[in-house]
């Protein structure tokens, strides 16, 4: 072959075909998070649906294994399938595991009904479903609070970012913290920030995703996850820092929106955004 990259090609094919040959969880993980200090603030991260801390995990996870938070998973739902909601339950505690994350989950099952036909048609399940997350937020007090953007497609992320953004308004005009916004399904607009991944993160992310495994058969998605991240770097060097700014040396990264939830109300954070290196502490991102 004269094309000098289709050996290169060829070599992703290869890996692709050889990563669905490897182990789906079953397997302990890599080492243990530090330990925390005593006032470390906490990180919740409100999960549509279990597999969602993994994908978007790369700023909670530096956040944990840097120390600088304690990162606590919200199961906002189990899934739409109740047949699979025991064992869905029981494939997040062990990705969380591999991550250093805690769980919490919102009900026995999940909730249910969260989208944003719901939130219009069924205005008092709608609200029980929103005194449930304030009750969360109110107990664990966070210091960031990660959810989706509210047009990411999927019709729960849709609607768990109008239960999170319902809930905070609910909560007392005293109460602030930084909000991150993430996407997967659909790209957002404005993203501020690019969160570097190192290789041995990115592959903690792939062990805990695969720990996910009735999900990752039907659609072994995970494989694709370092080339998503990849493509990150690609969109990211540019919607982040400017079009036309030269790319980051990132090989693998995420995108999010950073902005502030203070006095009752949503700030966006202005001016140019924030390319964080694998060298540069996550800590950053909490500043207030």
């Amino acid at each position: 072959m004269s094309n000098p990259y289709g050996r290169w090609v060829k070599q992703w094919v290869a890996l692709f075909r050889k990563g669905r040959q490897l182990p789906l969880g079953g397997f302990g993980p890599d080492g243990t998070p530090p330990p925390l200090r005593r006032d470390a603030p906490v990180a919740l991260i409100f999960s549509p649906h279990p597999d969602d801390e993994c994908i978007t995990g790369a700023l909670a996870l530096r956040l944990r294994w840097e120390g600088a938070a304690r990162v606590i998973n919200v199961a906002v739902t189990l899934g739409s399938r109740v047949g699979r909601r025991v064992a869905r339950w029981r494939e997040l505690r062990a990705a969380c595991r591999h991550l250093g994350f805690e769980t919490v989950r919102t009900a026995p099952a999940g909730l249910s009904g969260i989208n944003l036909h719901a939130r219009r048609e069924q205005p008092k399940q709608w609200r029980a479903s929103v005194e449930t997350i304030r009750g969360v937020m109110a107990a664990h007090e966070p210091r960031v609070i990660i959810l989706p953007h509210p047009r990411d497609w999927n019709s729960t992320h849709e609607g768990t970012h109008a239960l999170v953004r319902d809930a905070l308004k609910t909560m007392p005009r005293s109460f602030a913290c930084v909000t991150v916004e993430t996407e997967y399904w659909a790209p957002m607009e404005r993203p501020n920030l690019l969160v570097e991944s190192s290789a041995a993160e990115v592959a903690l992310l792939l062990a805990a995703l695969s720990c996910h495994r009735g999900e990752v058969e039907r659609n072994p998605y995970h494989l694709s996850l370092p080339a998503w991240m990849a493509d990150n770097v690609r969109r990211g060097s540019e919607l982040v820092q400017g079009q036309g700014h030269a790319a980051v040396g990132f090989v693998f990264g995420t995108l999010y929106r950073r902005g502030l939830w203070r006095r009752g109300q949503y700030k966006a954070i202005k001016g140019q955004g924030l390319a964080l290196s694998a060298r540069e502490h996550a800590e950053r991102v909490l500043t207030m």
